[in-house]
């Protein structure tokens, strides 16, 4: 008994897989922990083209630099688990102290006594399900908040500001990026790709209502204004107080004060 609650320590493992497994290995216990990483690998490599669209999604900020992670699973009764969102956050308290830069360098930490990746191959193989991470995203910048939206653990955002502020600047910026889900700071930073396919989309819809052609350029640019508005952070209208822009919100906290980054991670459809 001493050495299952041993393994199943180590493990995570439930008590009749750490059992078997000692059983299995003669009660070795370094073989019993290779049995049930061997049982974790089997079981990831029959689940591989499973779709793991639930999941946990976290954030954290140390200090300058801050990091989103999901691990991602096949059930919301996984997603809910105690245990995986414990892992989800050590695999994240781990990253954010060596401050990674790639999912590839999170995976190859050492963790407990092997890596991440292998600690996520071993609770495949307790859950049965498939898990990968996915969404690691980081920020480093003078001012750094993040915000798990409603900390349900689905979607986390980061902000970057230009200069230290009150951390409740920061969150109702982040905030703002959950709900109305930006994809640039401003229109510069919109893919050219994007603009392009929203331009013809534009022009397509105009022909549609039957405008004059040369009109349609005209009509079409109008049509991209709105859609910078909806799309550009600085030029979205601000949820807190509909009259500013956000850009104009943070002009009215300090006139200097500007997003230099964001990011954003989320398991649902928008």
């Amino acid at each position: 008994m001493a050495d299952i609650t041993k393994l199943r320590k180590m493990t995570g493992a439930g008590m009749m897989d750490c059992k078997n497994a000692l059983t299995e290995a003669n009660g070795v216990l370094e073989e019993a922990m290779k049995i049930i990483r061997e049982k974790g690998k089997a079981v990831a490599a029959k689940r591989s083209d499973r779709e793991a669209s639930e999941g946990c999604v976290l954030a954290k900020v140390d200090g300058n630099f801050a990091a989103t992670i999901a691990l991602k699973c096949e059930t919301d009764f996984v997603a809910g688990n105690a245990d995986f969102i414990k892992l989800t956050q050590d695999i994240l308290d781990v990253a954010v102290a060596n401050k990674c830069t790639t999912i590839e360098e999170v995976k190859a930490l050492p963790f407990a006594d092997t890596t991440v990746e292998q600690a996520v191959i071993d609770r495949i193989g307790i859950t049965g399900e498939k898990m990968e991470l996915d969404g690691y995203m980081t920020i480093e910048a003078p001012s750094v908040t993040m915000y798990n939206h409603q900390n349900k653990n689905f979607l986390c955002t980061l902000v970057a500001l230009n200069k230290e502020v009150d951390e409740k600047v920061g969150r109702e910026i982040a905030m703002q990026v959950a709900a109305m889900a930006p994809i640039a700071i401003d229109e510069a930073g919109v893919p050219a790709e994007t603009l392009a396919k929203e331009k013809e989309i534009a022009a397509d819809k105009a022909r549609e209502e039957g405008k004059p052609e040369n009109l349609i350029e005209r009509i079409a640019a109008g049509r991209i204004k709105k859609f910078y508005k909806e799309v550009c952070l600085n030029e979205q209208e601000y949820i807190q107080d509909g009259k500013k822009t956000v850009a104009e919100y943070l002009k009215s906290v300090d006139k200097d004060l500007k997003v230099v980054a964001f990011k954003r991670f989320t398991l649902r459809a928008e």
